[in-house]
């Protein structure tokens, strides 16, 4: 019985991700094939940057040329879940049926719109709907601040039309093409391939040093200059108006006292590592106003792997903790996504026992970020998988039950 109800809600659900992921390979298809993307492009043309549609012509058009052909590519590929689990001979082989309902529900809702039926554009086509986002960009269900970004940010990224999974796996949940990504702490190991990785990835980068020189990269063995500007902690506030044409914010400064713990060392470590990154973030998220701030804008903050375990450096450790708890705190009503950069020991000025490769460290971080990863964790300590989930959770979890929402 047991089994019998197992195989039944296998081949129900994993029908269903089917003919999502048709859905999105037919689409992810659509903008690399010129034949499909003849079609496709109605999509493109009918909605302006506030997600409203330049004629009810266009809209009615796009449907029939875009929305119905994919319902009707899912709807023949459902077939194959069912023909698998009959050459099997599973039992409850109607369950494979469920994809193919499923696809129906898109079928009829384009055909609706497409028609011009009172109503159907509101009721079936939800991401597309006008107004202000008052979410930020969902993680796992496509959402329209998260929809938004394949029209008007890149559309050769953001596939996914229901479920994220499959911009996960292809690296597309976030693009950063384009983007305009400022970095503090440039001038260390981390800083210098984190600008090289995104570099690399079609993003304008700026260094934000504290250092005198200007930052250069080995880019494919040449020496090519970065963009700089110097600043000084407790001078944060010097960078409102930089921030405001700022896409991705990383801040990635930090000191390590080592053994120290005199009054000088404390307070210096707090406001290093702590109190300058809070204050920056604090201003960035001023910067957060639009829609498109909505949907484009991000922090990403290098909290350290400090979080969850020792770090051989009691000030590091806890000047790092709390920072890590501040930004769990003020990312319950961030106006833009927040991702955390729980970091490992790599070899730099702040750790000169190092086991991992800085370079190695910032490919990751860029890696995992393009798959949406909000708690980006690259170490070698398998503990820090599993404890920095759980720790992340319940210090959430307590401040959303005992602090009062920002309004």
């Amino acid at each position: 019985m047991t089994t019998a109800i197992i195989t039944a809600t296998t081949l129900a659900v994993g029908s269903v991700f089917w003919v999502e992921f048709v859905r999105d390979f037919y689409h992810a298809l659509s903008h690399h094939w010129q034949p499909l993307y003849r079609l496709h492009v109605w999509h493109h043309r009918v909605f302006r940057p506030d997600l409203s549609a330049v004629s009810e012509q266009i809209y009615r058009q796009a449907h029939w040329y875009n929305d119905v052909p994919e319902a009707l590519v899912m709807l023949l590929f459902s077939l194959l879940p069912w023909a698998i689990a009959r050459a099997l001979a599973l039992p409850h082989q109607w369950t494979a049926w469920i994809g193919s309902l499923y696809t129906l529900s898109f079928l009829v809702g384009a055909i609706a719109r497409g028609s011009g039926i009172p109503y159907a554009d509101e009721l079936t086509d939800v991401t597309h709907r006008p107004g202000a986002f008052t979410s930020l960009p969902a993680r796992w269900l496509v959402n329209r601040p998260y929809h938004w970004r394949h029209h008007f940010d890149n559309q050769k990224a953001y596939y996914s039309g229901t479920f994220t999974l499959v911009d996960k796996l292809m690296g597309t949940a976030l693009s950063l093409k384009g983007k305009t990504i400022a970095i503090t702490g440039a001038s260390g190991t981390l800083g210098r391939s984190l600008l090289k990785h995104l570099h690399l990835q079609g993003a304008k980068v700026i260094a934000l040093t504290s250092k005198e020189r200007t930052v250069t990269l080995d880019i494919n063995g040449e020496n090519t200059p970065i963009k700089t500007l110097r600043w000084q902690v407790g001078k944060e506030s010097e960078l409102a108006e930089l921030l405001e044409s700022i896409d991705i914010l990383i801040i990635n400064h930090g000191i390590n006292g080592f053994g120290k713990r005199t009054q000088e060392a404390i307070a210096q470590s707090y406001e290093i590592n702590t109190f300058s990154g809070w204050r920056l973030m604090e201003l960035f998220f001023k910067t957060v106003r639009t829609n498109e701030d909505i949907a484009r804008k991000e922090v990403w903050i290098n909290t350290s792997e400090a979080e969850v375990s020792p770090a051989f450096s009691p000030l590091y450790e806890l000047s790092k903790r709390s920072l890590g708890d501040l930004i769990t705190l003020r990312r319950l009503d961030a106006p833009c996504i927040v991702r955390k950069l729980i970091l490992g020991p790599f070899k730099s000025d702040l750790n000169p026992f190092g086991v991992m490769s800085g370079d190695w460290v910032a490919k990751q971080i860029v890696n995992l970020a393009q798959r949406d990863v909000r708690n980006i964790i690259v170490t070698i300590n398998p503990l820090t998988f599993i404890a920095f989930p759980i720790k992340e959770f319940c210090v959430s979890a307590y401040f959303k039950l005992f602090s009062d929402r920002v309004r």
